[in-house]
C-alpha cells in the first residue's frame, strides 16, 4: 500500500535580496527592506513528503535514517548561515522561500523518494515544490474580520433555522477569518520569485482585506445581496476577485483557503472556477 509520510526539521538563516546589477532604487522598489545590508533572518521550518510502500515492518522508511540524511544535506549547511553565500545555486538565483524549497529538492532528491518539499518563512509565507522544473506554489496568509447572516430569501424563518441553526439569527454574528492565497508559476531565475512579493501582497490587501474587513457582508459587499455569505461562498468570492489580477502578475492562482474559526475551514481551486465575479453596477450598489 502506498503511503505518504513527512519529516519536519528547522533551522535558522539570514538572506538578503538584491540584485548587483540592479541600481539602488530599483533593489528597494522590488524588495524594500529586503534589499538592506546586511540581511534579514528567519526561523525556518521544513516538511520533507516522502511517498513509498509499506514494508513488512510497517514502515516506508526509517524515520531515524530520514533525519540523519536531512541533517547532513540540509540542515547542518543551512543553520545560522548567510544563504546568498552557503550554497553556489543562491549566488545566481536569490535565496527566496521558494527557490530555498526548490534547491533543498534537488539536495534530497538523491537520497530519498520525494512527494513535496514545503518550507515556512513564517506562519503567514511559505513555499512548496513538487519536482515540476522550475514551477513551485507560494503561499500568502492574512486576515480580515467581517460579520454576516445566513439566511435564504427565499426560504421562511423556520426554514432558515432549520438549515442555519444559530447563524440565521436576523442580526448576525462575526468571525476573525484568516485567509491563504496559494499562487503558482516558474521560479524566476534571478530573483527566484514565482511573483512579485510585495505586489502579490498588496493586491491582497486592495481587492480582499480592505473591501471586506469590518464590514456586514450582507448589507455591504453587493455580491452577497443575492448570495448567501457562507464561508464556502466568500473563499468562491475571494478567488473570483484574484484570479485575473494575479494572471496579470505573471503567476496564475492555484486555491484559497478560508478559515472561519479554528474548527471550520474550506479550500477553493481556482481550476474550478466558472467566471470571475461580477457585481452589481455602483448605480445598483447607491439604489439599494
Amino acid at each position: 500500500m502506498r503511503c505518504l509520510i513527512r519529516r519536519r526539521a528547522q533551522f535558522s538563516a539570514s538572506h538578503r535580496y538584491y540584485i548587483p546589477q540592479w541600481s539602488e532604487a530599483e533593489n528597494w522598489r522590488r524588495f524594500g527592506k529586503g534589499s538592506l545590508f546586511p540581511g534579514h533572518g528567519h526561523n525556518y521550518t521544513l516538511y520533507v513528503v516522502m511517498a513509498g510502500e509499506i514494508d513488512d515492518c510497517g514502515m516506508v522508511l526509517n524515520l531515524s535514517d530520514v533525519k540523519h540524511v536531512i541533517r547532513r544535506e540540509v540542515v547542518e549547511p543551512l543553520d545560522n548561515s548567510f544563504l546568498n553565500q552557503t550554497w553556489p545555486e543562491f549566488a545566481q538565483t536569490l535565496p527566496t522561500t521558494e527557490f530555498i524549497a526548490y534547491v533543498i529538492w534537488q539536495r534530497l532528491r538523491p537520497h530519498l523518494p520525494l512527494a513535496r518539499i514545503q518550507l515556512y518563512e513564517h506562519p503567514e509565507l511559505w513555499a512548496e515544490y513538487r519536482g515540476d522544473a522550475m514551477n513551485a506554489y507560494l503561499t500568502v496568509g492574512t486576515h480580515f474580520s467581517a460579520a454576516h447572516r445566513l439566511a435564504r430569501p427565499d426560504f421562511s424563518e423556520a426554514e432558515n433555522y432549520a438549515t442555519y441553526g444559530k447563524c440565521a439569527r436576523p442580526h448576525g454574528h462575526g468571525h476573525n477569518y484568516h485567509l491563504e492565497v496559494t499562487v503558482r508559476g516558474e521560479i524566476d531565475p534571478v530573483t527566484g520569485m514565482v511573483v512579485d512579493l510585495v505586489a502579490l501582497q498588496n493586491l491582497i490587501e486592495q481587492e480582499v482585506v480592505e473591501p471586506l474587513d469590518h464590514t456586514f457582508l450582507n448589507k455591504d459587499i453587493p455580491y452577497f445581496w443575492e448570495v448567501v455569505p457562507t464561508a464556502e461562498h466568500i473563499a468562491v468570492y475571494i478567488a473570483q476577485r484574484l484570479r485575473e489580477p494575479i494572471r496579470r502578475l505573471g503567476a496564475e492562482l492555484h486555491k484559497v483557503m478560508l478559515i472561519e474559526s479554528p474548527n471550520n475551514a474550506c479550500e477553493i481551486y481556482a481550476d474550478d472556477l466558472v467566471t470571475d465575479v461580477a457585481e452589481p453596477s455602483l448605480a445598483t450598489a447607491v439604489g439599494r
